[in-house]
């Protein structure tokens, strides 16, 4: 994955690097070390200190382990979410895709990383969780939905969906599709700067912090039949 191109920055990227491996975060710390756009700010061994952390608003970006003691990372990262502008979360895993990663990225992950991945692909995930961008393929986060999903149907009422214009309800069902905004545009004739617009007002009736969420509620809501994930 090569390293996206992120808006300018005014500061360093402020990383929060949660593991409760001392080995993982002192690796991770060396490699981010040498990217003058990133700085790591803080350290925790559990969900319990990555909350408290991010609490204290020492973190744009949080390298978030899945599982460690106490609080694991699915949850501390549903508990981030819940907090006023939270930073963005991306997931390690030693896993490649499983139901871990699905379960954090609804919990409102924007992405996951491999934790044996090349060190340009960490630097990449930081710059492009601070930009807002996914830190893993939409097309990934697809297929996930789409096994996953179909379990955990019905187990939560969607209100906000009504909420949604018919227009914004047709960005959502392409969006969940892992198209891109320039994708999005084409295939609904609109433009790039409009579909940017209807994801951020869906997202804000949704109660949602990212567009990996949003692909999640389009599968678990039944917007979407996991089904079409497979004719990409």
């Amino acid at each position: 994955m090569s390293a996206p191109v992120a808006p300018p920055q005014t500061a360093p990227i402020r990383v929060l690097i949660a593991d409760d491996q001392a080995l993982i975060r002192g690796g991770f710390r060396l490699i981010l070390a040498h990217e003058p756009r990133i700085t790591v700010a803080a350290e925790a061994c559990d969900g319990v200190e990555a909350v408290a952390a991010v609490r204290a608003q020492l973190a744009d970006v949080v390298l978030m382990d899945v599982l460690m003691p106490r609080l694991d990372g699915i949850e501390a990262t549903a508990q981030i979410n819940r907090l006023p502008d939270p930073p963005a979360v991306v997931m390690l895993t030693t896993f490649d895709v499983d139901e871990y990663v699905y379960r954090a990225m609804k919990a409102g992950a924007c992405g996951f990383l491999l934790k044996d991945a090349p060190q340009e692909q960490l630097v990449g995930a930081v710059i492009a969780a601070a930009a807002g961008l996914p830190t893993v393929a939409p097309a990934v986060i697809t297929r996930m939905a789409a096994r996953f999903a179909p379990a955990a149907a019905g187990a939560q009422r969607w209100a906000g969906l009504s909420q949604l214009t018919s227009r914004e309800t047709d960005v959502l069902r392409v969006l969940a599709t892992g198209a891109s905004n320039a994708e999005i545009a084409r295939q609904l004739f609109i433009s790039d700067s409009t579909v940017k617009s209807h994801v951020a007002h869906l997202l804000a009736k949704l109660e949602l912090n990212s567009r990996a969420q949003a692909v999640v509620v389009a599968y678990e809501s039944g917007l979407i039949d996991p089904a079409s994930a497979h004719q990409r």
